[in-house]
């Protein structure tokens, strides 16, 4: 029996990495999207996964990515690449909507035009980043799939809008297309422009004697937080339900970048972080989102979805992943 095919876009990504290992675990042929000739992680994804298949492809030209399908024939794609960080669609809010809006358009008309609409699933990434934390979710319950939409940045806007063409082609051709409303999830494959991994990267450094401070913007904001491969398990369990829908992935719990700040220095044995903490005005957003809580219980109870890592898990995670990366030789 051939092995399923999978096409992710976004492979060099956070997400795409985890997706790709679980993916070849289960046995599938896994083909990647990759933007531009001289890509700078082009080596990396081949270095850590040589068995995956690359195809010179970039959202916003819909004919790469006509031939792009045609070549791996998927089964299952997983729609992940994107503009992906907050702070840089404020100052590149047009790129944003290109890629992270229009490209998902693309996307899904190469798949009807290729005549794969009634044999492929189509995931598309949503974002907690759609509901922008004002007061609609339910006190005490999070935002679920019904809460109120209200973004607050152009990445949250772009999402919204690829959101909501994934929604309306599965509505009009009938195309098996789940869409996952995850909130944040960090891991060891974390960009440093993120802010956890910007702060686990810091410590490491710190403790080694290469740093003496982190530099960040508001400290305030609450996020609910969980680990990355947690998440993407629960992106290929939508494509396995028997039927396309929308899925929030939460932890059901938010923590502060001060509490991480806190959990993350006490790994390496100091408890007053502040010493070590500068903030810049410069990277505090134009429209902060206060509070972002997610509530999972449909993705628990129709696909048995259920994250593992905790939070003070995801925390040690990361920064023992740093302190290894940054440990001087024979260390």
């Amino acid at each position: 029996m051939e092995p399923r095919r999978a096409l992710i876009t976004g492979i060099t990504g956070q997400d795409g990495g985890h997706l790709t290992e679980l993916l070849h675990e289960k046995g599938y042929e896994v083909f990647g999207l990759i933007r531009g000739q001289r890509n700078s992680r082009r080596e990396a994804v081949v270095g850590e996964f040589p068995y995956v298949h690359l195809i010179e492809a970039d959202l916003t030209d819909q004919t790469s990515l006509i031939r792009a399908v045609d070549v791996a024939q998927p089964h299952e794609i997983y729609n992940l690449g994107a503009i992906s960080h907050v702070g840089y669609s404020f100052r590149n809010p047009q790129l944003t909507a290109d890629v992270t809006a229009k490209g998902t358009l693309n996307l899904l008309e190469a798949v009807r035009i290729t005549g794969l609409d009634q044999h492929t699933r189509f995931y598309q990434a949503s974002t907690s980043e759609m509901f922008g934390g004002l007061d609609y979710n339910r006190p005490g319950t999070g935002y679920d799939e019904d809460s109120l939409f209200h973004p607050r940045s152009p990445y949250g806007v772009a999402k919204l809008y690829a959101h909501w063409i994934a929604r309306n082609y599965r509505e009009s051709y009938g195309m098996f297309v789940a869409t996952g409303i995850l909130f944040n999830h960090e891991g060891e494959r974390r960009g440093l422009e993120f802010v956890t991994r910007k702060i686990t990267d810091a410590v490491a450094r710190i403790h080694w004697g290469l740093a003496d401070h982190v530099t960040l913007g508001d400290l305030y904001p609450k996020r609910d937080w969980g680990y990355a491969g947690d998440y993407v398990r629960g992106m290929w369990q939508m494509l396995q339900h028997h039927e396309p829908d929308d899925f929030v992935l939460a932890t059901g719990e938010t923590h502060s970048i001060e509490e991480f700040l806190t959990l993350a220095f006490g790994e390496i044995g100091i408890e007053d972080w502040h010493p070590y903490v500068r903030q810049d005005a410069e990277l505090q957003r134009p429209a902060e989102v206060d509070i972002l809580l997610g509530n999972p219980a449909k993705a628990e109870r129709v696909l048995g979805w259920k994250r593992e890592v905790d939070f003070a898990g995801l925390v040690k995670r990361m920064v023992d992943h740093d302190l290894r990366l940054h440990a001087p030789e024979g260390r």
